[in-house]
């Protein structure tokens, strides 16, 4: 149940904004943090919780870290919601058979 920390992660709305900003590529902390209205340790504690949660990929670059969007990140949460809509669907479908099944029912009474 990784999804969980995805969620916990992604319920933050600067982690939000973190991952806003990386849509356009890696960056280093401090262009994170020029972006955003906290301080540049508040960011890095952001990118702490957001890499531990599998959703970022750090490169070193000398004495640089760029952080970036993890392409499998949101896996196990794409899998969890994607259950749930399977299971959203098939209940909508097995009430509509219902409804169809007494009006038809109805109909020869």
């Amino acid at each position: 149940m990784t999804y969980q920390y995805t969620i916990d992660a992604l319920a933050d709305p600067t982690r939000r904004a973190i991952l806003e900003c990386l849509r356009t590529g890696p960056q280093p902390v401090g262009k994170l943090a020029d972006a955003l209205p906290v301080s540049r340790p508040a960011v890095s504690q952001h990118l702490r919780v957001l890499s531990d949660a599998g959703l970022l990929t750090v490169t070193a670059q000398g004495n640089r870290r760029f952080y970036a969007i993890a392409p499998t990140g949101i896996d196990d949460l794409r899998r969890y919601l994607d259950g749930l809509w399977d299971d959203a669907l098939g209940a909508f479908e097995k009430a509509a058979r219902d409804i169809a099944a007494q009006k038809s029912k109805d109909n020869t009474t």
